[in-house]
């Protein structure tokens, strides 16, 4: 048996951020709004005008740092304080994990998820990735609620910093390199097989119009290709994602990023940048040493990833962060290649031949 973890609707348009009191009306009248600064800024004053127009009531809170225990517990509280019916999370990644994890804790609340980024597949994702107040990963934890909504303003993305959409479609490429390698090993499941499909579906799009989308994105224009790689980037990895059963499938560069997010030294480093260093890492380890997929290292290259860490991080500091980087036994049963720490190590300083 497996599961399709979805939301209830999907709607993406430019200029939806005038539109959202007359969505949210029919879902709740009070809420509670879940932000950080900059992104609601970046939405306002259509969406403070529509809200008001449409009769609904509602409390502002803001983040201002990381995904933590503490900040979920204090939305908690905040949303249980106030009687709010529905939160209104709006905002990239981190707002969202939030606000997903409060809804998951509180079954009686609804959410809607406003994406003013298309960094990552927050919104549609069925996780909250969970971290310390230095930014450094504590968990993944899963869910089981999922929004009554997501909203995409493709307005607000193509006037967001062109780095958080690159970082997205790398992040969206990073589900084909991770999932199927399981799928090489395993090919008879059909979850396996959806998830692969929906990945591969992303990597077929973000190659197609991915350039376009990114200048689209320097000009700050709405076209249809900046909304097929929006879509991409938050809908079909969001999918991949999504489709669950028995066998846990982690992706292997997301875990070499979780342990990455520990280096102070990479804190600058976005969600996607991260994840895309960490598949150079991943294909090294794949091809034994031999090489690294040449066509994943001109992807990363076309689209600004990483290649190589900071000067401040040398050799013995690479050999402590592939001691520490620990993938679940049971997965990686289920892939078609071993590793072992040395390998890792190994991997990390071939890292340094590389040119961006």
């Amino acid at each position: 048996m497996f599961r399709v973890m979805s939301p209830k609707g999907y709607l993406q348009r430019p200029g939806l951020r005038a539109g959202v009191g007359e969505i949210i009306r029919p879902l709740a009248s009070h809420i509670h709004i879940f932000t950080s600064p900059r992104a609601w800024q970046a939405v306002n004053p259509d969406m403070s005008i529509s809200l008001e127009r449409a009769g609904i009531r509602w409390q502002l809170d803001t983040l201002t740092g990381e995904c933590t225990d503490a900040a979920i517990a204090a939305l908690q509280q905040q949303v249980q304080t106030h009687g709010a019916t529905l939160i209104l999370a709006v905002g990239g990644g981190r707002v969202l994990d939030c606000a997903k994890a409060v809804n998951d804790a509180l079954p009686d609340i609804r959410l809607v998820n406003f994406a003013t980024l298309a960094a990552t597949c927050a919104a549609w994702s069925p996780l909250a990735i969970i971290y310390d107040e230095r930014g450094g990963h504590l968990r993944s934890q899963p869910l089981n609620a999922m929004p009554e909504r997501i909203l995409v303003d493709s307005e607000v993305i193509a006037r967001s910093e062109v780095r958080y959409l690159r970082a997205g479609i790398v992040d969206a490429l990073a589900k084909w390199f991770e999932f199927e390698p399981y799928q090489r090993q395993t090919p008879h499941q059909l979850a396996l097989y959806l998830k692969v499909a929906a990945a591969w579906q992303a990597v077929t799009v973000l190659k197609r119009w991915g350039d376009t989308a990114v200048a689209d994105n320097i000009r700050q224009q709405v076209t249809p290709a900046l909304e097929k790689v929006i879509e991409a980037n938050i809908v079909l990895a969001g999918l991949a994602n999504s489709i669950q059963d028995a066998m846990a499938t982690p992706g292997f560069a997301h875990i070499i990023h979780d342990r990455l997010t520990h280096q102070p030294e990479l804190h600058h480093w976005l969600h996607g940048e991260k994840v895309g260093f960490s598949l150079l890492v991943q294909s090294w380890i794949e091809q034994q040493g031999k090489q690294v997929e040449p066509e994943l290292l001109a992807l990363l290259r076309r689209f600004h990833s990483p290649l190589t860490l900071p000067a401040a991080i040398n050799a013995d500091r690479m050999r402590q962060i592939a001691q520490q980087i620990h993938f679940p036994s049971a997965s990686l049963a289920h892939l078609p290649f071993t590793f072992d720490h040395p390998l890792l190590e190994q991997a990390l300083l071939a890292t340094s031949a590389f040119k961006q």
